[in-house]
């Protein structure tokens, strides 16, 4: 009996350590259910080349507990031109992403797959393993067969085994220990915010190289013990009530530099500062065609108020369409990323179906949208921008005013006649400024035929048309900025230009919905020819299929 003890006990260890294995293997143990662990960036230039080379990495230092159960690892390779970019991310696997639903969820491996994306090459790959979305594969990836010897190998390395096994169970714990601390330390930064819930933090971001983190990827991070380490390079916009800087901010524990944006106010210009630090501090306000913001700081010191958000080089599209003329496949993208982006401010939903507070951005113009490096706007200068809660009295939001820039307000706001019944009412100014931008972008589009110069809305008025102005033109004498018959070549263009005048039209009950707009950019995208012969003849859509009844 007391020779057969010791077999006895290694293999009821090696049971043990079998079944402790089995429930870590896939890194979700059946005790602690930790959500997944992903590589989260967001967009940023890279050196990956996978197609030719088989694989790459993405090189993010970046790491994030994803938000939701159902959220899964994304990477997302893109090549327009010579430039080429990777975004990493989580994602919820039961919402579309770019337009497309995530099929290849439960791989281990990020195998990328193409996707049709006119004017670029489009990769994307999801997978389910803890930072699965690193290692990027570009050709068939297979998991190693069986080996005949498998059994022999397992047997004789079983005491390795359990030893390893044990190794990641510790760590695991530790893990589970650090999780909690940080949800703890979010929760009391958190607490006190009016009506924030615990499930409304979309993210936590970890740095597994260093213990402190400050990143540009954090969605409104508070900081209440000190200043970030911020380093003002030089001003690239200057607006009424802010100035706006590139910045380093250096990374924690390192030598490194991260380009951000600084907008500074003025002490006398508090209450802007405040009402979009508010705005930017909704968690559910993120979203790719918003401003990416990170926090909001008292520099009393200096007697300014900042705002740190994402930092994007190509500046705003004012500045773009001025030294640019686009092609129908960059109107395609500005455009539909545009219309997303205000849509997305409209909703009382997010993308993964929360209940949402809709914003009226209210100061929509080409100098407050800016161009990302992939060639799609995100929205900015929330300075004017209003929440449309449901409380809110008649009084409360007449108090408001008479707000905007002259040139881009819609007729109701010329008058001052905004149903104040109505919160929609809010939301329809905005889609008739967009309607100017939609124009500003065609009217720079090689599609049209002949490109003029860049000129904003009502060019011939003088450069800062007062109220009075803008009432004769838009008022009294109906006017529009002029959308000639040779724009009609083009099919896409034809539909664009539609949209375009169902978005301005006088009647504010009758223009169209951002969402809409965005369902109409989505369905434009077979339309990237120009067209052999006129198709100034041929019928556009009064209404998109889901307007009808609207």
């Amino acid at each position: 009996m007391e020779r057969l003890r010791f077999p006895v006990f290694w293999c009821g260890t090696i049971l043990f350590g079998s079944l402790v294995f089995i429930s870590h293997t896939d890194g979700r143990p059946n005790m602690y259910q930790l959500r997944n662990v992903c590589k989260f960036c967001d967009l940023q230039p890279t050196d990956c080349n996978g197609t030719d080379s088989g694989s790459c990495f993405t090189n993010c230092s970046i790491t994030a507990i994803c938000p939701q159960d159902d959220d899964v690892c994304v990477s997302i390779w893109r090549k327009k031109d010579d430039n080429v970019t990777i975004e990493t991310l989580c994602h919820n696997r039961s919402q579309e992403l770019y337009g497309y639903m995530l099929d290849d969820y439960k791989n281990r491996k990020c195998q990328m797959k193409e996707k049709k994306v006119p004017g670029s090459q489009f990769y994307i790959c999801s997978c389910s393993e803890e930072e699965c979305n690193h290692h990027l594969f570009f050709s068939p990836w297979a998991p190693p067969g069986d080996s005949p010897f498998m059994s022999v190998i397992l047997v004789s390395l079983m005491p390795l085994f359990v030893l390893a096994v044990l190794v990641v169970s510790t760590f695991y714990c530790y893990r589970v220990c650090r999780q909690s601390k940080l949800k703890s330390d979010w929760e009391t930064r958190k607490r006190g915010r009016r009506g924030q819930r615990d499930s409304d933090v979309c993210n936590i971001m970890i740095d597994d190289d260093r213990s402190d983190s400050s990143s540009t990827h954090a969605n409104s991070l508070n900081h209440n013990t000190e200043l970030l380490p911020i380093e003002l390079d030089l001003q690239v916009g200057k607006g009424r009530f802010a100035e706006v800087y590139k910045a380093k901010l250096k990374q924690s524990a390192s030598e490194q530099f991260e380009t951000v944006a600084v907008k500074i106010f003025a002490a006398e210009e508090y209450a802007s500062w405040k009402n979009e630090k508010d705005i930017f501090s909704d968690i559910n306000l993120k979203h790719e065609n918003v401003l990416h913001f990170l926090t909001a700081e008292e520099r009393k010191a200096e007697k300014q108020y900042w705002l740190i958000t994402a930092y994007h080089p190509r500046g705003n599209l004012q500045e773009y369409l001025t030294h640019h003329v686009i092609s129908w496949e960059d109107l395609w993208l500005l455009g539909g990323s545009l219309a997303r982006g205000v849509a997305h401010l409209h909703s009382d939903l997010t993308p993964c179906g929360r209940p949402k507070v809709p914003i009226a951005h209210r100061d929509l113009k080409s100098s407050n949208v800016l161009v990302k490096n992939d060639l799609t706007c995100c929205l900015c200068d929330f300075g004017l921008g209003l929440r449309l809660d449901s409380s809110l009295s008649v009084d409360e939001l007449a108090n408001s005013g008479q707000v905007g820039t002259a040139r881009y307000m819609a007729p109701e706001v010329l008058e001052s006649r905004i149903n104040l019944e109505n919160i929609e009412s809010f939301k329809q100014t905005d889609v008739y400024s967009m309607a100017l931008v939609l124009w500003e972008m065609t009217s720079r589009c090689n599609a049209i035929g002949e490109v003029k110069d860049y000129e904003p809305p009502f060019g011939k008025l003088r450069e800062h048309p007062c109220v009075e102005s803008m009432k004769d033109s838009v008022l009294r004498d109906r006017g529009r900025p002029e959308i000639p018959n040779s724009w009609m070549n083009h099919q896409g263009i034809q539909v664009v230009c539609g949209t375009i005048e169902d978005c301005w039209d006088h009647d504010p009950e009758a223009r169209l919905t951002a969402q809409c707009v965005a369902e109409r950019f989505n369905d434009m995208e077979h339309l990237d020819k120009l067209s052999d012969r006129s198709c100034s003849q041929e019928k556009i859509p009064e209404d998109c299929s889901v307007c009808e009844g609207k």
